[in-house]
């Protein structure tokens, strides 16, 4: 190692974004040695290959990472990193929803009401979007937060998220009127499913935050005021209905979504010509061919003694083929689903038209309403059979 290599401290911690005693602090807990010491000084050098590793520590503090959690990820395998890493931002998200919770407890007590106000929607609005969310629950053991939906008031916005793991439904609404707070919680799918009829009843729902559980007001304006405001106002309230909470830690969706790559391959087909061609489909996989103009279902061909299927052609293979007009921009690829999951993230689109949104045969197809952009089903493909 040359002397050109070496990094006065100074000069590394501005290039590696952490400050001279924090680098001193990770050389004396052991996260981070300096390449050299001089003798008589003290000072401290470091190599130019060190900043990778500085980045990475600085990056994982900004995650509130434990310092030892972060010495066990700059040791581990990329795989195990990573696993950790989720984990970690898992704990955090759990750590933030208590601590919502704790606030409306607070807020409560404080104010002397049991309840923090958070929008107010549209009722059959809402209800039409719990509604086209709630098809991706799903039920497992080990995971009890996916029976549910969640709820995130953040911003300006509302945003419902559903997955049992093989989909992914995600709708965002604008509240009429917002009340500053921010929320998040996993509501039970059956509560809520038990008080949609309800919702789709009232013009106006008010959703307010309960210690444990989430309440709807049925809002009936009073007059002079304009129901498009941007602050909670008091109102004559209707009866109300609400639902419990879920315990367990939802999956993290965020994450999900933020690192799904851009599309090789964007298909716009009419939903109704597809929906046609997923139900007449036979076997409970679907082999999904987009090719220049079209979409074509495809299944294994049917054994000899199977009646033939009047409404399928026969394609080179053998197998039975519905094809479907598209408009199809990109490369041609082909991608298997479980009829099960392909059919209902086609079915809860909104309008005439839906978009796909293909990125490989191993990764999320994003199944897009055209009439309604924040409504999006993120499919997951699956392993042909074997026989194919």
């Amino acid at each position: 190692m040359t002397d050109t290599e070496l990094i006065p401290i100074g000069t590394f911690a501005r290039r590696s974004g952490l400050t001279a005693s924090a680098l001193r602090f990770y050389d004396d807990s052991g996260v981070l040695h300096p390449a050299d010491v001089d003798a008589g000084s003290g000072y401290r050098y470091y190599h130019v290959d060190q900043l990778e590793r500085a980045v990475t520590v600085r990056r994982l503090r900004e995650l509130d990472m434990p310092l030892v959690t972060v010495e066990q990820v700059l040791t581990a395998d990329p795989t195990r990193a990573a696993r950790m890493i989720d984990e970690h931002v898992a704990s955090l998200a759990a750590r933030a929803d208590a601590a919502r919770r704790l606030a409306v407890e607070v807020k409560a007590a404080l104010t002397g009401q049991d309840v923090v106000p958070l929008v107010t929607v549209k009722g059959p609005v809402f209800a039409a979007a719990v509604d086209q969310v709630l098809v991706a629950t799903g039920v497992a053991e080990d995971y009890p937060a996916i029976a549910g939906v969640r709820v995130e008031v953040s911003g300006d916005s509302l945003t419902l998220t559903a997955t049992d793991r093989y989909r992914l439904a995600t709708r965002t609404l604008v509240p009429e009127e917002l009340s500053g707070a921010e929320w998040a919680a996993t509501v039970s799918g059956a509560d809520l499913r038990g008080v949609l009829g309800e919702l789709r009843r009232r013009h106006l729902v008010r959703l307010e935050a309960l210690p444990d559980g989430v309440r709807f007001h049925g809002v009936v304006d009073s007059g002079g005021g304009n129901a498009g405001g941007r602050n909670v106002r008091d109102r004559n309230v209707a009866d109300d209905v609400r639902c419990g909470l879920l315990g367990g830690e939802f999956p993290d969706h965020h994450a999900l979504l933020s690192g799904l790559a851009d599309p090789v391959t964007r298909v716009v087909v009419a939903k109704r010509a597809l929906l046609h061609a997923i139900e007449s489909h036979v076997a409970p996989t679907i082999r999904l061919r987009v090719r220049d103009g079209e979409c074509v279902l495809a299944e294994p061909a049917a054994g000899p003694d199977a009646e033939p299927d009047a409404g399928a052609c026969s394609g080179a293979d053998g197998a039975a083929e519905r094809v479907v007009a598209a408009t199809v921009d990109g490369a041609d690829t082909e991608v298997w689903f479980a009829a099960v999951v392909l059919h209902p993230a086609v079915a809860t689109a909104v309008g005439p038209d839906v978009m796909l949104d293909i990125r490989g045969p191993s990764a999320p197809v994003t199944v897009r309403s055209a009439d309604e952009g924040d409504l999006a089903t993120h499919a997951m493909p699956v392993e042909p059979p074997v026989e194919v």
